[in-house]
Order: structure tokens, then C-alpha cells, then sequence
């Protein structure tokens, strides 16, 4: 076991409370809201700015630049700490500020807004984030360590991030008489205070309630690269994170279009659009946990296919669906909110699975790396589409300032680019899973052989904490 793993010497668990993962799901409720308004609404807010689409594709490709090294460095920084408070909790609680902070300054600009502004506060944002999200991912594992169990509870997680997602819609026009709607210029500040305050509020119920073992000793283990290339290299590990930057394409594609797509292409206006969003949102809510208990019969990345093939038809068939049929766009874009819903809690799952083989192996924790991995795929994925989208909206003329006239070739273009890179990427992901070999019946065979080291491991370290803790040890 390596020295001051917080989770080595946790026992044996049949399966987390439910009561505990709804408490520590609810930070995960703001985050997936601040990705509702920054993905799907600042691009559109910044553009009525005066900052052209090219523009904020820049801003947007120089944060993901900047992830790419955040986000291992952090990983590598939180498989290493030991505090009082856990492993995992300060770095929720560090993070929580550089949210709120970089919210304030991006719903409310001070001053007319340039292409550096938005990638300053938008490099602060996703730094916060990535301290919240990887620690809540990491963590997660812990809490669930079966094979059955971490579908659940990943699963879990996913509903309760689109409950935030779902809030964040619908919360501000029911609070104030649709004074206050996403999307409305004049809005925006507001919806920031909405995220700034309930930040703090999640934050306590996750880090109170959720259970953490404390490690016993105060030694950090020590990773080597050759180490971590180890982990990361493996077959299984390198299958999850290319499936996963695929999966990625798909909504990762959709969103920055999305307020254009509906509106424009399909002629919807702001409120129906919300409300479409808004249903698209609610029906992930039952997406998420049922394909985690589909996945518990059906294997992990058999379902994470099924629910691929099932996405295809189904953004298909709203982009080719005629213009001005709100119901029928509500039913379709239900449809791909279920299915879109099993890609990120699965992979997150059989990530942890991965790691599981890799503490057995080498007996390191490289927990929150490994998660780091896939969290970053999920960054550089959604960008490489808005790095790429946006300009060739530009270049088919496709204005995106509110009141534009647009030609059927710019409207063309952009019904394209909706179909086409989500719909393939989904499909190269789900092609990818093909020769999967983790089986739960292999993930079983590791956690007993790991449940039984961590145990003899315990045992063997007991009388010497105890001796540490005497009256004559002082």
C-alpha cells in the first residue's frame, strides 16, 4: 500500500448510501449550471457584446490550452495531499471561490468585454471547476467501489447535475414572473448572483455529509513518469479516453450552436427555446440513472454503445425534422437528452474500474490523474469544435448577432455543422469500445484481491497507530 493513501485501508462496502451520494451530488448542481450558461448562452450573450464569433472561438481554444496543463498538474497535486480535511475536500472548497469570482466577471463585464477579457475569467472559471469536478470524480470512486455499485452512483451523479442544469432554467422566470429568463442580455448579471449564491450552500452540504477517511500517516507517495505513463498507457485507459474525447463532439458540438441552431434554422424564439432546453435537460435527469442501471446488467461500454447508436438516430432525425414543429423538437430533443446523458457517467465509471487494476499492479493511487485524463478529453473535445465550427460559420457568412439576416447558404452551413460533428464523433466513440476487455467479472476478481491486501494491510498498521496514540506515546 502506498503510504498515506486515503483509501487503501477503507473496508469493504456493498454500496454507498443513497443519502450520502444525493449530499455529495449537489455540487455537481452549479457546475453543470455554469456550463448551461458559459457553453450554451455566453457565446451568444458576447457576441451581442460586439465580440465577433472568430473571437470568441479564440477565447474560448486559449482556456482549453490552458486545462491541458491545469488539469494534470492538479490531479497530480491532489493524489498527493493529506490534510485534516481529506484528500479530496479542500479542493472543493478551494476551488468554490474561483467559480464564484470568474461568474461575477463574466455575467457582469466591467467595461466593454475584449477577446482577452473573456479568456482571463474564462481561464479562472475552468481552473475553479477543474479543483471542483476532478475531486468530485476522484472521490466518487471511493465512495463506490463494485462494479455494479459505481454505475449507480456515477449515475446518480449525472441526474443530479441536470437537476442544476434544469434549475438554472427554470428557477430564475418562476422566482421573478419571467422577469429574469436565460438567455435575455439584460439577465445575465442576475443569473450570476443565482450561480454565486448557491455555490456556497451545495459546497457545505457535499463536504459535510459526505464521508472521507483521514490517512493515518503523513508520508505523500511519490510518482515517477515513467510511473504515470504506466497508468495512463494501458489499453483499457487509452480506449476510455479516446472514446470519451469522441463522445465529447457530440454535445460538445451542439451547444455553442444550439441558441442559433433553434432559433434560426428551426424558428423558435427565446422562450420556446428555453423550454425546449429545458425538457432536453429534464429528460437527462432520468437519462443518467437509468443507464446506470442498464449498465449494471449490460456491461459498462455495451451501454455506453447502445446509447450511442440511440443518439445518432435521434439528432438526426431534429435536425431533419421541419421547420416550426415545437412539440415534436420537444419529444426528439427529450430523446437525445436521455441518451447523451450515459456518455460522461459511464466513462467516469469505468475509469474508476481502471484504477482499481492499477493500485492492484503497482500499488499506487494515481486516482485523480487518471480522471484527469478523461476531464481533459471532455475540455479539448467541446473546444476543437468551437475552434473549428465558428470559423466556418464565419466563412459561409452565418451572422450571429441578434436581428441578422442570414442567406439559406450561411443557414445551410450551420445546419451542417450541427449534424455532422456530433453524429460523427458519437459514432467513432462508440466504434472505439469494440474489444473492451475490463468485464465485471475481471473488476470483481481485483477489488476482492485488493478488499484483502488493504485489509491484512490495516491490520498490520493498527497496533502501530495505536501505539502512536497512547498516553505513553506522548
Amino acid at each position: 500500500m502506498t503510504q498515506g493513501d486515503t483509501t487503501m485501508a477503507d473496508p469493504p462496502r456493498r454500496g454507498a448510501p443513497l443519502p450520502t451520494v444525493w449530499a455529495f451530488g449537489t455540487m455537481g448542481a452549479p457546475m453543470a449550471a455554469m456550463l448551461v450558461v458559459t457553453n450554451v448562452y455566453l457565446p451568444r450573450y458576447y457576441a451581442g457584446l460586439g465580440l465577433g464569433l472568430v473571437a470568441i472561438g479564440a477565447a474560448v481554444t486559449l482556456v482549453r490550452l490552458f486545462d491541458l496543463a491545469l488539469d494534470p498538474l492538479v490531479s497530480l497535486a491532489m493524489d498527493r495531499t493529506r490534510t485534516p480535511l481529506g484528500r479530496y475536500r479542500p479542493w472543493l472548497i478551494g476551488g468554490a471561490p474561483l467559480v464564484m469570482l470568474a461568474l461575477h466577471m463574466l455575467l457582469e463585464p466591467q467595461g466593454e468585454p475584449t477577446t482577452a477579457y473573456l479568456g482571463l475569467w474564462l481561464v479562472v472559471a475552468f481552473a475553479g471547476y477543474s479543483m471542483i469536478t476532478l475531486g468530485m470524480a476522484a472521490w466518487a470512486a471511493v465512495l463506490a467501489t463494485s462494479y455494479a455499485d459505481r454505475a449507480r452512483v456515477y449515475g446518480w451523479l449525472g441526474g443530479l447535475s441536470a437537476v442544476g442544469q434544469a434549475g438554472i432554467l427554470l428557477l430564475p422566470p418562476l422566482v421573478t414572473h419571467g422577469q429574469v429568463q436565460l438567455g435575455k442580455p439584460e439577465s445575465m448579471a442576475t443569473i450570476g448572483w443565482i450561480l454565486v449564491g448557491t455555490i456556497p450552500i451545495t459546497l457545505a452540504i457535499c463536504t459535510v455529509f459526505t464521508p472521507e477517511r483521514i490517512a493515518a500517516q503523513a508520508q505523500r507517495p511519490r510518482f515517477s513518469f515513467r510511473d504515470i505513463s504506466a497508468a495512463v498507457s494501458r489499453p483499457e485507459m487509452l480506449r476510455v479516453i479516446a472514446a470519451d474525447f469522441m463522445t465529447a463532439l457530440g454535445p460538445g458540438a451542439s451547444a455553442p450552436l444550439y441558441l442559433f441552431f433553434f432559433h434560426i434554422a428551426k424558428g423558435f424564439d427565446q422562450a420556446q427555446i428555453n423550454l425546449l432546453l429545458t425538457f432536453t435537460i429534464g429528460s437527462s435527469m432520468l437519462g443518467a440513472p437509468a443507464w446506470g442501471r442498464i449498465a449494471q446488467r449490460l456491461n459498462k461500454h455495451r451501454t455506453v454503445q447502445l446509447a450511442c447508436v440511440c443518439y445518432i438516430v435521434c439528432h438526426t432525425a431534429v435536425v431533419f425534422m421541419p421547420r416550426g414543429l415545437f412539440p415534436a423538437s420537444v419529444v426528439a430533443m427529450s430523446a437525445v437528452g436521455f441518451c447523451s446523458a450515459a456518455f460522461v457517467p459511464l466513462v467516469r465509471a469505468m475509469v474508476a474500474d481502471i484504477n482499481d487494476e492499477v493500485r492492484l499492479e503497482r500499488g499506487q493511487n494515481l486516482t485523480s490523474l487518471m480522471f484527469s485524463m478523461v476531464t481533459t478529453t471532455q475540455k479539448i473535445g467541446s473546444t476543437i469544435t468551437v475552434l473549428i465550427v465558428f470559423p466556418i460559420l464565419a466563412w459561409v457568412g452565418f451572422n450571429g448577432k441578434e436581428g441578422a439576416v442570414n442567406t439559406d447558404h450561411a443557414i445551410l452551413g450551420l445546419q451542417a455543422c450541427y449534424l455532422l460533428f456530433p453524429v460523427t464523433g458519437v459514432f467513432v466513440g462508440g466504434l472505439i469500445f469494440i474489444g473492451y476487455k475490463l468485464s465485471p467479472e475481471r473488476h470483481a476478481a481485483v477489488r476482492a484481491a485488493l478488499d484483502a491486501r488493504d485489509a491484512a494491510e490495516a491490520a498490520a498498521e493498527a497496533p502501530a497507530a495505536a501505539a502512536l496514540q497512547s498516553p505513553a506515546a506522548g
